[in-house]
């Protein structure tokens, strides 16, 4: 078995990502958390505040002989409007914007392909405002983040929310998801 490779994603509320990506094969940890921005080790509060210029991300622990790089990356493409600044739904604001933090290289030359040919391709009437920048400062989330769907199926965001989105996510799917 390879080793494990990591990519790190801001596609709107932690939360969500988290949701939908726990839940594909060969993934093998979701974790909450922030980056970008100028503020080391921000809290929750200072992230919402929009003046860190941090995202709220997932970074994503998998298996490359399981899952793709790739086939992460169509999962990311599909599962948010990544033609909306700072805008996700009901969340606003430059923490939720749009983002692909990359670890290397190939992974940057990877996500700006797939990114020109979806914006070639017409798939969105707007054009993609993704951003695809090198991996920083990055800050583990706070621990009551760490699974919060599935810790907290019940509460309001979540079933308005995020349960739409992994019903959604598990339909078009259905041939990546965990056993």
């Amino acid at each position: 078995m390879k080793d494990l490779q990591k990519v790190t994603f801001g596609s709107g509320c932690f939360w969500c990502s988290e949701a939908v990506f726990e839940r594909v094969k060969g993934v093998k940890s979701v974790e909450s958390g922030y980056a970008g921005g100028t503020v080391e080790s921000p809290t929750y509060e200072e992230v919402c505040s929009g003046t860190t210029g941090a995202v709220e991300v997932i970074q994503i622990n998998y298996d490359p002989d399981i899952i793709t790089y790739d086939e992460l990356l169509e999962i990311f493409w599909k599962t948010h409007d990544p033609t909306t600044l700072n805008k996700q739904g009901n969340d606003v604001g430059t923490q939720y914007r749009s983002v692909i933090f990359y670890h290397d290289d190939g992974q940057k030359i990877k996500a700006e392909e797939y990114k020109k040919a979806l914006n070639e391709s017409g798939t969105w009437d707007d054009p993609i405002v993704t951003e695809i920048v090198l991996y920083n400062n990055y800050t583990k989330a706070e621990d009551y983040h760490q699974n919060y769907y599935e810790n907290n199926p019940n509460q309001g965001y979540c079933a308005f929310a995020i349960t739409p989105k992994v019903e959604k996510f598990e339909k078009v799917f259905k041939d990546k998801l965990k056993n």
